[in-house]
């Protein structure tokens, strides 16, 4: 689906044939900053555009380093006081991840005020963002990780069913950041896992703190035993396009959302790779963790016990089952 920065490039493109030099759009008046979408004819150049007192107070060879991207500087003809801060894409090859890219940047600054506050939010999101460039063309996901992060997007996609405010549930989804559990909130946490073929009934606990009830009023075990054939079932694709579909007109929420795919090493420029591979579910089953659950937690290690990994069989666990009502009673309580 088209953004509002994609819209507006795609406006500006069909002037810049017939114009030179930058040609730029605010990207909203509710944006406190002077930010603008722009093309930088005759070259026919992606970028965003900043417009800053000078002297801007960037290193911008700091900064060229980022894949495909190149930071520069540009006069203001209108004003010689001040310039523009581009951000430039070099290969249309990442035209989505530019997208993206340039609209986080934009959410990180829109509410400042001053100056310094839009180069510092700036810095540091370019900087986030440079760890995540480096790894696009490392030949995608493993087959363990794709079965993860659909496990992952399964249980967001009936969480954004389940509510009004698609943007708490993308800020709760925790497992592209390698956090404890895969959805965390103030009281509660969701761990999800899923399993397929023999062992469809153990599950792998990777650290004694995965399931500690102790730290978290409420943790919650999402599992689904998955059967995953060739042409067969729903792709990665596929759920992530559904689940765009659920943030249709809630922008930042759809931003968020293809941030935090990124960070879980699925990128768009990649998506060939999981074309066929589909998966289908054969049971979900959802546990309450409480004390008597069977776990291992922090206060059941002798001193000098490190690197605590487990499995649990599920056939052994029945008592804990939960409905499905009772686990949105928990998030929505």
């Amino acid at each position: 689906m088209e953004s509002k920065i994609e819209k507006i490039w795609a406006d500006i493109e069909v002037d810049s044939n017939q114009h030179s030099g930058l040609i730029y759009k605010r990207y909203s008046a509710l944006v406190k900053p002077d930010v603008f979408v722009a093309i930088k004819a005759p070259e026919s150049l992606r970028n965003l555009a900043i417009r800053l007192v000078k002297p801007i107070g960037i290193r911008l060879d700091d900064f060229n380093l980022i894949r495909d991207i190149k930071l520069e500087s540009y006069p203001d003809e209108r004003d010689n006081e001040k310039e523009f801060l581009l951000i430039v894409l070099l290969n249309n090859d990442f035209k989505d991840i530019f997208s993206t890219f340039c609209e986080d940047l934009i959410f990180s600054v829109e509410n400042c005020m001053k100056q310094e506050e839009v180069i510092e939010g700036l810095v540091d999101r370019i900087s986030k963002w440079r760890t995540l460039l480096e790894k696009i063309g490392k030949k995608g996901m493993s087959p363990e990780a794709q079965r993860g992060l659909y496990g992952e997007l399964y249980f967001l996609r009936k969480y954004i069913e389940n509510t009004k405010l698609p943007i708490e549930c993308i800020q709760t989804w925790k497992g592209p950041e390698n956090s404890i559990q895969d959805f965390q909130n103030l009281n509660w946490a969701i761990e999800v896992k899923t399993t397929h073929g023999k062992n469809h009934q153990k599950i792998q606990i990777a650290n004694e703190r995965q399931l500690d009830n102790s730290v978290i009023d409420n943790i919650i075990l999402y599992h689904l035993s998955l059967d995953i054939r060739n042409g067969n079932g729903e792709t990665l694709n596929q759920i992530i396009l559904t689940i765009m579909r659920l943030l249709k007109g809630h922008s930042t929420a759809g931003n968020l959302f293809k941030m935090k795919l990124m960070q879980a090493n699925y990128f768009t420029e990649e998506s060939h790779l999981y074309l066929d591979m589909g998966y289908s579910i054969r049971q979900e089953n959802i546990y309450g963790v409480n004390d008597s659950f069977p776990k291992i937690t922090e206060n059941d290690i002798p001193k000098g016990v490190g690197d605590v990994h487990y499995s649990i069989v599920l056939t052994e666990s029945e008592s804990w089952r939960i409905q499905i009502e009772d686990m949105f009673n928990i998030i929505f309580t």
